[in-house]
């Protein structure tokens, strides 16, 4: 995938992470870090469990991504508020 492709994926994925985590963006600039990171952990744990992970701009990597962005929300709030 192209950077510009991980940077959509990752600012979709990341928005959409952010609203179901907790109902309101991080902001767009970590929106799409944390939809980045978790484009790359969704892909990661998919492949593990032996699904298919991030392979384009398509709906499946979207959900992909989506799935690794709260993943990596629900631990980024989770260090937060330990912090």
């Amino acid at each position: 995938m192209s950077f510009i492709a991980w940077i959509i994926l990752g600012l979709l994925a990341g928005f959409i992470g952010s609203k179901l985590v907790n109902r309101r963006g991080e902001g767009i600039i970590l929106d799409v870090l944390l939809g980045i990171v978790g484009a790359v952990v969704g892909g990661w744990l998919f492949n593990r469990f032996g699904a298919v992970g991030v392979t384009g701009l398509n709906l499946s990597s979207l959900l992909v991504a989506v799935i690794g962005a709260v993943v990596v929300l629900i631990v980024y709030h989770a260090l937060r508020r330990a912090a």
